[in-house]
């Protein structure tokens, strides 16, 4: 049975190097997005380049539906699952005194409750093992805020929460737990924003180390990947 990775959010930034990433290193993949059209590019792309089978399955991770029919997906891939990316998120500029009734709500559905159910709803198949990896992407935001956080800087501290407590609880039956924690990233949520690109670090650059990190014995975990921009945060 081929060894599988899935990778929430797999059409763009670092959930599209993270996939490109695994798929070149002979694993199957299958990720979603809510885009049919993005899915089908990187399907076409990432199989051009290399044997590796790419599933996609379009989804809004922000609805329970989406969450559970996307789980149903990756357990009809029967494939042996290892690798769990939780990376969908939403970034949503603002203060909490100012910002748009339901943002917070939008936020923690996205950045955090998607996480949460796609991660439970896999747990059997990593159990499966007596091994795993789950990578949930957070952000510097996760660890400090900053201006124009607002909610968005909440539902990354508490994305960081939920990945401590699964260390807590899974450690001892093999699933490792690794909090991705990056700072300034070329992605396109930078879209629109007049920015020297070298300033920000490569998507390209995460992915690497979340591979690198998969690939130490099952003595060891990284628990925090900190990664930051030389120059330091914008």
């Amino acid at each position: 049975m081929d060894k599988l990775a899935v990778v929430t959010g797999g059409t763009k930034g670092i959930g599209r190097a993270v996939t490109a990433m695994f798929a070149s290193q002979g694993y199957a993949v299958a990720t979603c997005a809510r885009s049919e059209e993005d899915l089908a590019q990187l399907k076409t792309e990432l199989e051009a380049e290399g044997d590796s089978k790419i599933h996609t399955f379009a989804a809004d991770l922000s609805k329970r539906k989406d969450i559970d029919d996307f789980l149903d997906f990756v357990t009809m891939t029967g494939k042996r699952l290892e690798i769990l990316v939780n990376n969908t998120g939403v970034f949503i500029p603002g203060e909490v005194q100012t910002e748009d009734d339901g943002v917070l709500q939008q936020l923690l559905e996205t950045n955090l409750m998607s996480a949460y159910h796609v991660t439970r709803g896999l747990l059997t198949q990593l159990k499966k093992n007596d091994k795993g990896h789950i990578f949930n992407v957070c952000s510097t935001a996760s660890l400090e805020a900053y201006p124009n956080g607002g909610s968005y800087s909440i539902s990354k501290f508490a994305l960081y929460g939920f990945s401590q407590v699964l260390r807590h609880e899974l450690r001892a039956e093999g699933i490792r737990v690794t909090a991705v924690i990056p700072g300034p990233t070329f992605t396109p949520s930078w879209d629109g924003v007049e920015i020297d690109e070298d300033r920000l670090m490569k998507a390209a650059d995460i992915a690497q180390m979340i591979w690198a990190t998969s690939q130490l014995s099952e003595a060891s975990v990284v628990e925090d990947i900190i990664m930051r921009p030389q120059l330091g945060d914008l």
